[in-house]
């Protein structure tokens, strides 16, 4: 008999294995890969945004319908509680321009030894989840041959259905159906898309696009997108990537900080003997990347300045559609708002318990997602603590 189970240690497992140790239960976690935080170091691969410092309400509307059920989640352990979080670790935080929480280190590496060092919890690696036996007993695959436990509670923090690599590959979904639990499909989010581009683009294959606006739908972003060898890539296109995959068109403003009647006045000056690619560098600055752009997306150019304008300010962006599932920052899909109580027990298994990216929510990129996967974990955890109280 285990006291207290976790299966996944990802950072909702790790915070809902802190909580539960916290609240006196003695606490195994495990983890199928050979340590754990696999994922938040690579998130930490560019540097390791924590959460974002803005209006509350603004921050809140990030999560779109999922809003209300993360709201006391959030409100227990949101901005700014992630903040004291890592001071508490001794992880001097920064701010950026944006409101992007970091810290000072950049790197997750740092954050994840300390954390880890304080827990006093039983971690377990290369056990990996294999469902339940007919006794209820939880299964695990490890090293030494099967294995099985007996927990009185049991948190579940498997991650989404992207980058199988680094552990969260989405095979726990046939198992919870299989129990009746309600399902709702993966896909895709934070992505990037493929374009079939022409030769020309080859010269600008990892270029960083920036000074752009990008729409889609009801979402608009203005912010940085690469342009790699198989299609966009980056924050900005992140951003508006929920919209795309619904299906909205996206467009690019090139010239964000200049009205299109703005615009069209400068394209009415006499180019003289100019090409058309050298009076758009010298009236509107617009070369490089950008310029490339408009001449993939936009050819043939049209001779009519309004109408030109008009293009650079609303430059359609043919696609072929999201990159594949496994590539995704993050995914949207899984144990439904209704297959779970208000502490995410799962109505049909009762004594386990569900955080981080297993639960149907998405959020873009930015701090949002790490910040609603510990405060599920959190979640989770203070509630099965309270559930099988020691």
């Amino acid at each position: 008999m285990t006291d207290a189970l976790v299966i996944g240690g990802g950072p909702a497992g790790l915070m809902a294995a802190e909580t539960l140790s916290r609240a006196g239960h003695t606490v195994v976690l495990t983890e199928a890969k050979p340590s754990a935080g696999r994922k938040f170091l690579m998130a930490g691969k560019s540097g390791l945004n924590i959460t974002r410092i803005e209006p509350e309400a603004r921050f809140r509307a990030q999560y779109a319908e999922a809003e209300d059920w993360l709201a006391p989640m959030l409100a227990a352990f949101g901005q700014k509680q992630v903040q004291g979080w890592a001071g508490a670790l001794d992880q001097p935080l920064f701010t950026g321009s944006t409101g992007r929480v970091f810290p000072v280190a950049m790197k997750a590496s740092p954050l994840l030894r300390a954390w880890m060092g304080r827990m006093d919890i039983d971690l377990r690696a290369r056990w990996r989840w294999q469902g339940w036996d007919d006794d209820g007993g939880v299964v695990f695959a490890t090293p030494d041959g099967q294995q099985v436990l007996r927990p009185k509670v049991t948190v579940l923090a498997l991650g989404g259905a992207s980058w199988a690599r680094l552990g969260a590959d989405g095979a726990w979904a046939g198992m919870l159906a299989e129990r009746g639990v309600e399902i709702a499909p993966f896909q895709p989010a934070n992505m990037g898309f493929n374009v079939a581009w022409s030769p020309h683009m080859a010269a600008h294959h990892g270029a960083p696009v920036k000074n752009v606006a990008l729409h889609a739908g009801d979402q608009t972003h203005r912010g940085e997108f690469v342009v790699s060898a198989r299609g966009l890539e980056g924050g900005g296109i992140y951003a508006v990537s929920r919209a795309m995959r619904e299906g909205a068109p996206l467009m690019l403003d090139l010239l964000p900080d200049l009205r299109a009647d703005e615009v069209a006045a400068r394209l009415s000056r006499s180019r003289g003997k100019d090409s058309l690619a050298n009076f758009l560098r010298k009236t509107l600055r617009l070369g490089g990347v950008r310029l490339a752009l408009l001449q993939e997306f936009g050819r043939p150019l049209p001779d009519d300045g309004p109408a030109l304008a008009q293009l650079i300010k609303a430059l359609p962006v043919v696609h072929d559609g999201p990159r594949p599932m496994d590539e995704a920052i993050s995914t949207a899909g899984g144990v439904t708002r209704a297959a779970v109580d208000a502490g995410l027990m799962l109505r049909a298994i009762p004594g386990t318990f569900v955080a981080g990216e297993m639960l149907d929510w998405e959020a873009p990129t930015g701090g949002y997602l790490i910040t609603a996967c510990l405060a599920t974990g959190q979640w989770a955890g203070k509630h099965a603590a309270a559930w099988n109280a020691p």
